[in-house]
C-alpha cells in the first residue's frame, strides 16, 4: 500500500507526535486532575491535524465532509472538557481560598491591622504621590494582595498574589480607580516575566493616538492602488494587461468589483464587531497586489482593547465575513459552470488547493478530467478571495491570524508561530514569488504582536478556542495543494 520512501515519513510523523503527546502526559501527571484534563484539551485539538496530515502523508485522502466532521467532533469534545476543567478548577481555588482565610482569620495582625500593607521600592514614581495613594487604596485582600511597587515608564508595577477569578478582581479594580480618579489612568492585568499576575497602571495618555490627516490621506491612496491593481490582476486573468489597454476596462469590470466585494466585506466584519465593543480601528491600509489584487488591508487599534475575548472577536470576524463571501461566490461558480463557460482552466489548477479541488470534485465531478475545465468567472474570484483570507490568517504578527492566535494562546505562543511562519514562508518563497512578497510585507509591517489587552489574564472560552481551531484548519486546506496521487485518485486530471 505504502511505498519504500513514504514509510519512513510516515514514522516520523508518527514518532513525533506520540512524542509530544507522551511528554505532555508526563508534564501533566503532577498537577492531578486538572493537569489530565488540560492535557487531554491539547489531544483533542491536535487530532484531527495529526489525523488528516498523518493520512494525507500516507496517500489517504479524507473528503470535505470528513474534514468538517472531524473539527466539529474536536470542538465539541474540547468544549466539554474545557467545562469539566473550570469545575475542576473552581473546586481547586474554593478550597485555596477558604485556606487562606482561615489563615489570615487566625494570624494576630489580621484583628488589629486588616488592610494589605503595600511595599514601596525607594525610588521616585512619575505618578504624583495623591494619585499613587488613591491607586493604593483600589487594593484588597480579596482582589488584588499588592507587595510591590515599581517604576514603568509613566505609571508603576504593583506586584502581589491574585485573589479571585481574573476577569472579577480587574473588572472590580478597574471600577475602583475609575471611582477614584476617572479616566486619567488605565489598569492593566498581565502576567509578569515569571508568569505571575501583576497589575500595571499607566496614565491614559499612553493611548493609541487616532489616525492623522497625513496617514488618511495615505490610506486613500493606498486603497485607489489597491482598485488599480484589482482591475489589473482582472485583465491579466482574461489574458490581456489592462495597464497597457485601458479601452478594455468595462471587461474587467466584473472580475475586479468581485475582488473589492471580498475585501470589503473582511473589513466590514472587523468594523462592526469592533463597534460591539466598543474599540475603535483606524482607517484601512489595503496592500495592492498585482497577483491576486490586494493582500487585504492592515488596520489598527486605535482605542484599548479590553480582553483577548474581544481581541479574538474583532480579529476573527473579519476572515469569516470574507471568507464566507469567497465561499458562497466560489460554490455558485461551481453550480453555474457549463461547458461554454468564460474561464477554460487547466485540470491541474484544481490541485493548487485541498478545499477548492475538493468542493470541485463534488460539484463538477467528472469534468475534472478533462484537460481544460469550463468554469464560471465566481470560481476564479471565490478562489482569489478564499487566498486573501488565507494568506490574513496565518498566525504571524499582527495578522488577523496571529490575533487569533495571541487572544486563545497568549503572547508567547504567539511569538513563536510567528517565527516559525517566517520560516515556513522562507522555505516556500524558494519556489513562489507570493510567498516572498508575503513574507517580506509580514517582517516589514506586520511582525511585532499587538500590544496587550487592559485584562491580559483572562482567556477566551472553549467555544471561541474552537473557532480559532476551524479558521486555523481551513487556512491550511485552502493553501496546502494537494499532491499528483491524491488528485489522481479523486479524478483530478488524466
Amino acid at each position: 500500500m505504502f511505498t519504500s520512501s513514504e514509510t519512513p515519513i510516515i514514522g516520523t510523523i508518527l514518532l513525533v507526535a506520540l512524542g509530544i503527546l507522551g511528554w505532555g502526559f508526563y508534564r501533566a501527571r503532577p498537577f492531578g486532575r486538572l493537569g489530565i484534563l488540560a492535557w487531554l484539551q491539547s489531544v483533542v485539538l491536535m487530532a484531527p491535524w495529526l489525523l488528516f496530515f498523518g493520512l494525507f502523508a500516507a496517500g489517504i485522502y479524507i473528503n470535505i465532509v470528513g474534514i468538517l466532521f472531524l473539527v466539529v467532533a474536536s470542538a465539541g469534545l474540547y468544549i466539554f472538557l474545557g467545562r469539566q476543567l473550570r469545575a475542576a478548577g473552581q473546586d481547586a481555588i474554593l478550597r485555596q481560598r477558604a485556606t487562606q482565610r482561615l489563615a489570615t482569620d487566625s494570624s494576630p495582625q489580621a484583628e488589629n491591622n486588616p488592610q494589605p500593607v503595600i511595599g514601596l521600592q525607594v525610588e521616585v514614581l512619575p505618578i504624583p504621590e495623591e494619585d499613587l495613594s488613591a491607586i493604593k487604596g483600589i487594593f484588597g485582600i480579596d482582589t488584588f494582595f499588592a507587595t510591590e511597587t515599581i517604576a514603568y515608564q509613566e505609571g508603576a508595577i504593583f506586584k502581589g498574589n491574585l485573589r479571585g477569578e481574573p476577569e472579577e478582581v480587574f473588572n472590580r479594580l478597574t471600577a475602583s480607580l475609575k471611582e477614584r480618579l476617572g479616566d486619567r489612568y488605565r489598569l492593566f492585568l498581565v502576567e509578569n516575566t515569571d508568569g505571575k499576575p501583576v497589575v500595571i497602571v499607566l496614565p491614559s495618555s499612553n493611548e493609541p493616538r487616532p489616525t492623522t490627516l497625513p496617514q488618511k490621506a495615505f490610506a486613500g491612496i493606498l486603497a485607489i492602488a489597491t482598485i488599480g491593481t484589482s482591475f489589473e490582476t482582472a485583465g491579466l486573468l482574461l489574458n490581456f494587461d489592462l495597464f497597457a489597454n485601458p479601452a478594455r476596462l468595462t471587461e474587467a469590470l466584473p472580475i475586479s468589483a468581485g475582488i473589492l466585494t471580498v475585501l470589503v466585506a473582511h473589513e466590514i466584519g472587523h468594523w462592526l464587531l469592533a463597534r460591539r465593543h466598543q474599540v475603535r480601528l483606524s482607517w484601512p491600509f489595503f496592500l495592492p497586489a498585482v497577483q491576486i489584487g490586494s493582500f487585504g488591508a492592515i488596520t489598527r487599534f486605535e482605542s484599548l482593547i479590553p480582553n483577548r475575548k474581544v481581541l479574538f472577536d474583532i480579529s476573527l470576524a473579519g476572515p469569516a465575513v470574507g471568507g464566507i463571501v469567497s465561499l458562497l461566490m466560489l460554490i455558485v461558480g461551481l453550480l453555474l459552470s457549463h461547458p461554454g463557460s468564460l474561464f477554460q482552466l487547466p485540470n491541474q489548477f484544481f490541485q493548487g488547493s485541498i478545499l477548492v479541488g475538493s468542493l470541485a470534485r463534488v460539484v463538477l465531478g467528472s469534468a475534472l478530467q478533462s484537460p481544460l475545465v469550463n468554469v464560471h468567472p465566481l470560481v476564479v474570484i471565490g478562489w482569489l478571495g478564499l487566498v486573501i483570507t488565507a494568506l490574513n490568517l496565518m498566525p504571524a504578527g499582527q495578522l488577523d491570524g496571529g490575533r487569533i492566535v495571541q487572544a486563545i494562546y497568549g503572547r508567547k505562543t504567539a511569538g513563536r508561530a510567528t517565527f516559525a511562519t517566517l520560516i515556513l514562508l522562507g522555505l516556500v518563497a524558494l519556489g513562489n514569488s507570493l510567498a516572498l512578497y508575503w513574507a517580506i510585507v509580514i517582517i516589514f509591517l506586520q511582525r511585532n504582536l499587538e500590544r496587550p489587552s487592559l485584562n491580559e489574564i483572562s482567556e477566551p472560552d472553549d467555544a471561541r478556542a474552537a473557532l480559532g481551531l476551524l479558521a486555523l484548519f481551513l487556512m491550511i486546506t485552502i493553501l496546502l495543494p494537494l499532491t499528483p496521487a491524491l488528485a489522481g485518485r479523486l479524478g483530478i486530471g488524466s
